[in-house]
């Protein structure tokens, strides 16, 4: 299974990230161990997301941005706003990066 590693970039991507690299620092871990589980982690939020996230969110906002580069689309939105169910939140700027999935299983 091929993967992105655009999850590498959200919360708890940078967060290990940055704790992978202290421990590689510290020498409690190798370089080529702290890749592998980089790789892993980039498996396992894609499986994760596939199969377990079945919710749907409406997002309606103003399109100050878009870009379509290496079949990665980018979206920059302004006065967002996130309906999930009967739950809304806005938000100023938010950046929004889609992937092909089909590209995945190539």
């Amino acid at each position: 299974m091929a993967t992105f590693e655009l999850y590498r970039r959200s919360t708890i991507g940078m967060c290990l990230t940055e704790t992978l690299d202290e421990m590689v620092s510290n020498g409690t871990l190798s370089p080529e161990l702290a890749i592998q589980v980089l790789v892993q982690f980039d498996k396992s939020m894609t499986e994760a997301l596939e199969t377990q996230v079945k919710s749907k969110v409406t997002i309606k906002g103003h399109l100050h941005t878009y870009r379509f580069c290496d079949n990665v689309w980018t979206f920059i939105l302004q006065d967002a706003t996130f309906k999930h169910d009967e739950s809304q939140e806005t938000v100023s700027r938010v950046k929004i990066v889609a992937c092909d999935s089909k590209l995945l299983t190539q």
